[in-house]
């Protein structure tokens, strides 16, 4: 039996934790920090940080673990693996100069243009008023992303001209996202359907999961201000046997083999925003990890041990076959804070009505002086249903988020609509 740690501390953690738990090869499971809900799946270190490396390898090595899995964008720029791998733990995720696809906008846009991957076309700036200058001229809509990390909201897709130079003010001038700001990519608006993919690679082979479909905006239509997302369904009816054939010869494959050939080979988890644009698909954005909420679809539908999987990625003996799909389909609903994602309160008793009957993670949540379950966090659960059809799936989720309770509890309400009139 092996024990292992999960680092990070939200729903996508939780997702992770809870299909780890179904592995027969794995002992004790520890969530550095974890959060109040993790704490009835693994063990929770709270006083060790997601991103304090000294303390996470120091945990690893006076607990025996055998394997780490480093789940959120943060460490994995900063280098855990590289320091878990160091200390001589086997780690399920990139090492920092292959992390740097999140890390960098411009590094991935850069990565794309020399090695021909499809994205959209755009130019880079580290000065405030040459990206002024050229969003005054650029064709509008555009889209302004932050060079570096900014919670998965660094993006502002500008609809008019002054919103593209309020873009770049508030990201360069007024440092909205911090030092992510300094450098910033204008580019292109592109149009057609989102899919998100999320794949296990080793470095050599690229082993795509089921596709998904995000909900990025707080409001229903997908109107209002983006969030790090608001629910979730799998797999995408936009993306196509004939479409992910393409995106594997076009964008997954070259990519992989573009980190490999820089000397940066990635392993983990690398995600793939796509737009199926009437151009062919074209790549929005890598991540280097598991997507959030992507994550609590996808792997409720893994009919494979994840844990059998993540080792072949850490140790180069990934194949296609280790990795099979149940049939039908799942949906997550994001049940939030009221105001988030700019103000809301938290510290909220959450209950659960007994017949509830779906996969609950806990994102943002806390366990209070007598053991209950408190609100801390703009996104504070997911509720996560699968059936054997997309609609049953939606329905059945809505159902059981019915039955989660706490003050000013937020969700959408059309998540999945999209997809179903697909």
């Amino acid at each position: 039996m092996t024990d292992i740690i999960v680092v990070g501390g939200g729903g996508r953690e939780h997702a992770i934790i809870r299909s780890l738990k179904k592995s027969p090869e794995i002992g004790m499971i520890y969530a550095l920090p974890g959060n109040g809900g993790i704490a009835q799946d693994a063990i929770c270190v709270p006083h060790v940080g997601a991103k304090d490396i000294d303390a996470i390898v120091a945990f690893a090595r006076t607990h025996n673990i055998g394997f780490a899995v480093v789940a959120p964008d943060d460490p994995l720029v900063l280098g855990a693996a590289d320091a878990l791998i160091d200390a001589g733990i086997p780690v399920f995720g990139p090492k920092k100069n292959a992390a740097i696809i999140e890390g960098s906008k411009v590094f991935s846009k850069n990565l794309m243009k020399k090695y021909g991957i499809p994205t959209a076309s755009y130019e880079t700036f580290d000065n405030a008023e040459a990206a002024l200058a050229y969003v005054k001229q650029c064709p509008i809509p555009t889209v302004v992303k932050a060079d570096g990390l900014a919670l998965g909201k660094g993006v502002i897709i500008a609809m008019t001209r002054d919103e593209a130079i309020d873009a770049v003010r508030s990201i360069m001038e007024d440092k909205q996202f911090g030092e992510s700001g300094s450098r910033i990519v204008v580019e292109e608006f592109l149009t057609g359907p989102e899919v998100s993919v999320l794949s296990f690679t080793d470095g050599k082979t690229v082993v795509p999961m089921m596709s998904s479909m995000d909900h990025k905006r707080i409001g229903d239509n997908d109107t209002g201000l983006n969030t790090g997302g608001m629910g979730t369904i799998a797999p995408n009816p936009y993306y196509t046997d004939e479409i992910a054939a393409q995106c594997m010869e076009t964008i997954f494959l070259p990519t992989i083999r573009a980190m490999e050939a820089e000397g940066r080979p990635f392993s983990g988890c690398l995600y793939f925003g796509l737009m199926l644009t009437p151009d062919g698909p074209k790549v929005i954005e890598y991540n280097c990890r598991f997507g959030d909420p992507e994550t609590q679809v996808v792997l409720p539908l893994l009919d494979s041990d994840l844990f059998t999987i993540m080792k072949a990625c850490a140790d180069g003996t990934l194949t296609a076959d280790m990795v099979r799909w149940k049939s039908g389909s799942a949906c997550c609903v994001i049940l939030a804070s009221n105001g988030y994602p700019v103000k809301y309160k938290s510290g909220f008793p959450i209950t659960v009505d007994e017949d509830f009957a779906a996969e609950l993670y806990v994102a943002g949540a806390k366990r209070g002086d007598n053991g209950e379950l408190l609100t801390a966090g703009g996104r504070v659960l997911g509720v996560t249903s699968a059936a054997d059809t997309l609609a049953d799936a939606v329905a059945e989720a809505y159902k059981n988020a019915e039955k989660v309770h706490f003050e000013g509890a937020y969700k959408r309400s059309d998540i999945g609509q999209r997809a179903l009139k697909a």
